[in-house]
């Protein structure tokens, strides 16, 4: 009799299930093959976090422009590889004399992390040199537009990142100009750029209401000029460390950048991280080192390989598929306490770019990370149902023309299908 009865719930809970699929099926379909998505490129999957079942899918093999949704590749890179207190440089002490070099930490006199660790520790020094030569990647990624190097979203990448590789400006009865340094450098006048493309020349336009963020061009000359305005110190410069065992300084907390990457989409400490994830496994400050280690030892597992070129997913030569990234999303979501994860990811309705889209009745049911370029928009991330399930879930558009904002409509209507009914 009891086995009876428990086949009978079996088969009560197996066909409960696959009525839900059926209807979420159902209802996907209508609007995936409906006139909004005529002409335009769609992936989707979607599964259930705890019994790994696919709950819908369509064409989650094909290789997507992901945007944004690259910097999920980047987090796991970077919690992979990189301790709890970001390693803010490397050092050698030596005859009263303090040898240092970069690791990529973004962090340095950043405008909004506000961490003075690496600071206070050089300023506490009488003799600094500072060693330049240990950065072996280039100062944008491959096929970034070249007319975005005006635009606060492209800064440069390089291995002593200061200010965030950025000017900031604004007015109240004066100009501010942070770092001061480019003081002399900026003209108060209407220009059709921000910034001359070949020097360190920017433009303010008069009567301007808000904060410019413009990158300014990097090298070894103005990043030594810049660090001993701040430290009130001159620095000796050389090519390379002091033969011996280097020191690393810890920094900031990791979970402090990973944060303000996603929730605000930060596509400068994106690319730092993967600096810093190649300086934790290699002398040599080069990205590449750290997207081909973990492709290669921790990520050899994906069904489709991804072609994966920079941290912050600006580049269109990114490819990934929507089974590509439910597989790192499941692998964070295995790996990283939940509380911990939630809080790295914007919520819908509550945080980070996901503050106004996707809300939910009482509490976020969405922790997704967006990616956007023009005639492109992803949302990938965790799902919170009304029955107590979780689902990881990847939706890709590519190559649409209409408004981003209709996608995103039509996109929680179906993320409201999956909450509701599964």
């Amino acid at each position: 009799m009891k086995n009876l009865v428990l086949i009978i719930v079996l088969i009560f809970l197996v066909s409960s299930c696959g009525s839900k699929k059926s209807l979420i099926k159902k209802n996907l379909d209508q609007r995936l093959t409906s006139a909004f998505y005529e002409n335009q490129f769609t992936g989707v999957l979607v599964i259930d976090a705890n019994s790994k079942d696919t709950i819908y899918n369509l064409n989650d093999h094909k290789y997507f422009t992901p945007a944004s949704n690259t910097k999920i590749f980047t987090l796991f890179t970077a919690i992979k590889t990189l301790p709890d207190q970001i390693p803010a440089l490397q050092y050698i002490d030596r005859n009263d004399t303090l040898y240092f070099e970069g690791t990529g930490d973004p962090s340095f006199l950043h405008p909004y992390l506000k961490d003075s660790t690496a600071f206070k520790f050089l300023k506490s020094k009488r003799n600094l040199v500072f060693a330049t030569d240990n950065f072996m990647d280039t100062k944008f990624g491959p096929g970034w537009a070249w007319d975005d190097y005006q635009y606060y979203y492209s800064p440069e990448r390089n291995a002593f990142p200061l200010y965030g590789n950025v000017v900031m400006m604004y007015k109240n009865t004066s100009l501010s100009v942070s770092p001061t340094y480019f003081k002399d450098s900026i003209l108060q006048i209407r220009n059709t750029k921000n910034r001359k493309e070949t020097s360190n020349l920017f433009f303010y336009p008069p009567n301007y209401a808000d904060t410019l963020e413009i990158p300014f061009i990097i090298n070894t000359l103005n990043t030594k000029a810049i660090l001993e305005q701040a430290l009130n110190k001159p620095i000796l410069h050389r090519s390379k460390m002091p033969i011996g065992t280097k020191q690393t300084l810890p920094g900031i907390q990791a979970d402090s950048l990973y944060i303000r990457m996603m929730h605000e989409s930060d596509n400068f400490i994106a690319e730092q991280l993967l600096v810093l994830a190649a300086s934790t496994l290699k002398d040599t400050l080069n990205s590449s080192l750290a997207r081909e280690y973990i492709l290669e030892h921790e990520l050899n597992q994906l069904a489709q390989t991804p072609r994966w070129v920079d941290g912050s997913g600006l580049s269109r030569y990114n490819l990934f598929t929507p089974q590509n990234m439910v597989h790192i999303l499941n692998e964070l979501f295995v790996l990283v306490p939940k509380e911990r994860l939630y809080s790295i990811f914007p919520a819908g309705g509550s945080s980070g770019t996901l503050k106004n889209r996707f809300k939910g009745v009482d509490q976020p049911y969405i922790f997704a990370k967006s990616g956007s370029l023009s005639n492109n928009y992803c949302l990938s991330g965790y799902l919170l149902t009304k029955s107590g399930k979780t689902l990881i879930f990847s939706f890709m558009n590519n190559h649409y023309k209409n408004a981003t904002s209709d996608e995103r409509t039509q996109l929680e209507l179906m993320l409201q299908t999956l909450r509701d009914n599964y």
